[in-house]
């Protein structure tokens, strides 16, 4: 536990202070991907490119994680980032392929 980021951390506060709420942001996560034909992997690598397009460092790690554990490779997770870097630019690119990094890095220690 003692490793875990500080954004997991206030997500489980969240989780705790706001029971009713959290529920329901979950369900509509599940209900939303449920809803179409894309698979889990393409999903979490499109939510990583949104994600990535809003700099949402927490958010670039959690859809990392999502998609690795979805079954795509740091390569395809490389890919859908760098694909950004002619709509948001390359600083941006470069910020979130760093955050990717952080928990690719720490997948392949463990």
């Amino acid at each position: 536990m003692a490793n875990q980021k500080v954004p997991i951390k206030h997500y489980q506060a969240l989780s705790k202070l706001l029971p009713g709420v959290m529920s329901a942001v979950e369900n509509l996560g599940s209900a939303i991907r449920e809803a179409g034909p894309i698979p889990e992997k393409t999903a979490e690598l499109i939510q990583l490119a949104g994600a990535a397009s809003a700099q949402l460092e927490g958010s670039v790690h959690s859809h990392t994680r999502r998609a690795l554990k979805a079954g795509a490779t740091p390569e395809e997770i490389y890919q859908a980032l760098v694909l950004l870097i002619s709509t948001i630019g390359f600083p941006k690119v470069s910020a979130a392929i760093m955050w990717a990094q952080d928990i690719i890095k720490k997948r392949k220690k463990s």
